[in-house]
């Protein structure tokens, strides 16, 4: 409703020019339950002569079965239009009402106080320049009134206003309001808020809201109306980054190709020099076009299809912004985040975010701590419960342009959805933007071809959390006929039977495959060993035991199949069985053909083994039956 003016009778073209030239001010109205949010709104509108005649019949009528004024008129039944709130008492959706005086427009947002509906009064802040916080004087300040002050902040509210209502019911007293501003002064001190102002009113009797008080007359303030009237606004805007997020691309016919978005920050021109993200390719603006015709500037909130000398490919979700606006392309941010639903955030669970006109799939990777709204201090958490806020790490699936919510908040907030569900279950605002990795890395490395490492999506850690156990290797090692490969089988078998996933790796089965272009020279057996150390280490990084069963007479190609591994990854198994009981069993007949001369580099006779210095397990074949060794290795490899 707009305000009384003689230009409505005498000549409303000059009332209309003047309203729409007015500048708006959007403010929400939060605090706890029964602080009287809904009962200011209802005073603002009644006392500034904003209320229709039926709409003051109407809840005259209500006021007598649904009212909790006794014989007043309830005013808070203006905004409280559900049945339900009505019959509770309490507000639960976000009830919008628009009003105007000489100065300025004005959209106000009740929100609830109930802590349930803490998400409700989240997303009426969202749009807000100013947040009216209502404390009871009775009651002082509660655990909402800290979380809404917090959340507002969070949204980049920049102006505060702390209204003390029911002041007749502690006698107007000057103390009391004292020692709420005072108490009060703790939070504020922990907020970004730069402008907190403080007024004492009775939004029931009218006291401080439009007119000052005459019971109040130590308070030198304005009235509530008044500061709403004048508090500056015109610089919260960002007007130096432009940014607009494309929503629509609007296709009529083949003359004409447009994107259409809200602009979210900055002017914009024709004729000036706009970058695409996140393809970051450069065109001039030809035309903004709106219905009422081209526009020679666009400002924050003007909605536009925006024309381009130039055919580049642009689509939903991707942004205009300057030429030279240095904005980074990210896959992972730190962000602050509203919990808003009753089933916890889980870390590590896909949803899907919704970045301005963006959407993507990711998951909060890590909470770094969450905020204790009694107090705001950061405590540790692995889980968000229902109306809790945390600092978060998310990753998404794909890089997109990352901004700082408090200096564009139309391109750095987002909300989270539940892919099964469909419901939104967070908000957030982006803090700052990680160092987001590349697929692929240059390591150091010796291949004779030019190559990079490349990163997979699914990690180790996802592989051995699947399995349910970490992938090692188990390095079995020790003379011909030592027992090496019936251990290693054995071994298999009872991590097997225990349900653990393994990958046996023998001497012999892989000179039939892998390494059949391999002979038996000292060069050769250092690069049997060199393959059979990169593929233990594949098997291991998909999260399986891998057992390999290997003389490997040289230390030194045993310690480099080690250092392929991270500490506590390779458990190397000595099988100390003395060489002349290894010649004695000679199941293949090898020893004999080495002392016949047959077989050359045949390591015991005629090429030397070097005992491990410091093998992780050494089993003693010889005073000890192969139930007890798999049992003692059993206790060292899990």
């Amino acid at each position: 409703m707009s305000h009384q003016s003689d230009l409505i009778a005498d000549d409303i073209e000059q009332y209309l020019q003047e309203h729409e030239n007015k500048d708006l001010l959007r403010f929400i109205t939060c605090g706890s339950v029964d602080d009287g949010k809904s009962t200011l709104i209802g005073r603002l509108l009644h006392d500034s002569k904003m209320i229709y005649e039926d709409q003051l019949a109407a809840i005259t009528q209500a006021s007598k079965t649904s009212g909790t004024t006794g014989d007043e008129v309830d005013l808070a039944l203006l905004v409280d239009g559900l049945q339900s709130e009505r019959e509770q008492g309490i507000t639960i959706d976000v009830a919008y009402r628009f009003f105007s005086t000489d100065r300025r427009k004005f959209i106000i947002a009740d929100t609830p106080g109930h802590e349930q509906y803490t998400r409700n009064m989240a997303t009426g802040a969202s749009t807000a320049s100013l947040a009216v916080i209502l404390v009871d004087a009775r009651h002082g300040v509660q655990t909402q009134t800290r979380r809404h002050s917090f959340i507002a902040d969070l949204l980049g509210i920049q102006h505060l206003v702390v209204a003390i209502n029911k002041m007749d019911l502690v006698d107007y007293s000057q103390e009391r309001y004292e020692e709420i501003v005072a108490e009060y002064q703790e939070i504020a001190g922990k907020l970004n808020a730069p402008d907190i102002r403080f007024v004492p009113l009775s939004a029931l009797k009218g006291d401080n809201v439009v007119n000052p008080s005459e019971s109040m007359n130590w308070y030198e303030g304005p009235a509530l109306l008044e500061l709403l009237e004048t508090v500056e606004i015109t610089h919260d805007q960002n007007l130096r980054d432009l940014r607009l997020p494309v929503q629509y691309v609007n296709r009529p016919n083949l003359d004409f190709r447009g994107y259409c978005g809200t602009l979210a920050a900055g002017v914009m021109s024709p004729g000036q020099k706009v970058r695409a993200l996140p393809s970051g390719k450069v065109s001039t603006i030809e035309r903004l076009v709106t219905w009422d015709g081209d526009l020679k500037s666009a400002y924050p909130g003007d909605a536009i299809t925006v024309t381009l000398e130039d055919e580049i490919d642009i689509s939903r979700g991707d942004w205009l912004v300057a030429e030279s606006d240095q904005v980074p392309l990210a896959s992972s941010f730190e962000a602050d985040i509203v919990w808003m639903h009753e089933t916890a955030l889980e870390s590590g669970k896909l949803y899907d975010i919704k970045l301005a006109t963006r959407d993507a799939a990711g998951k909060v990777s890590a909470i770094d701590y969450q905020v204790d709204v009694n107090t705001l201090e950061h405590r540790h958490a692995d889980h968000l419960d229902l109306n809790t806020i945390a600092r978060c790490t998310l990753e998404l699936t794909a890089p997109v342009p990352v901004d700082d919510y408090r200096s564009s908040p139309g391109t750095g907030s987002f909300i989270i959805i539940d892919r099964l569900t469909n419901i939104t279950v967070g908000a957030g605002m982006i803090h700052q933007p990680l160092e987001s990795e590349l697929p692929y890395e240059f390591r150091d490395n010796d291949s004779k071809a030019n190559v990079v490492w490349n990163r997979t999506s699914v990690t180790q850690a996802m592989r051995e959390q699947l399995n349910g156990h970490a992938g090692k290797c188990v390095w079995f090692t020790g003379y011909s006929g030592s027992g090496k490969s019936t251990l290693a089988n054995a071994l298999e078998v009872e991590l097997n039977r225990r349900g653990y996933h393994t990958m046996l790796l023998d001497g012999d089965n892989i000179r039939h495959g892998l390494c059949k272009d391999l002979g038996m020279g000292e060069a050769d057996r250092t690069e049997n060993i060199r393959r059979v150390g990169e593929v233990a280490r594949l098997f291991a990084e998909a999260g399986v035991i891998v057992i390999t069963a290997f003389i490997s007479p040289f230390r030194s190609d045993r310690d480099a199949a080690r250092e392929l591994f991270d500490d506590g990854s390779f458990v190397e198994v000595h099988v100390d069985t003395p060489l002349d009981i290894c010649e004695q069993r000679d199941p293949k007949g090898l020893y004999q053909k080495a002392r016949e001369g047959t077989i050359q580099d045949f390591t015991g006779i005629n090429s030397p083994y070097e005992v491990p210095p410091k093998a992780e397990v050494v089993l003693d074949t010889m005073s000890h039956n192969q139930q007890e060794l798999v049992t003692q290795l059993v206790k060292v490899c899990l």
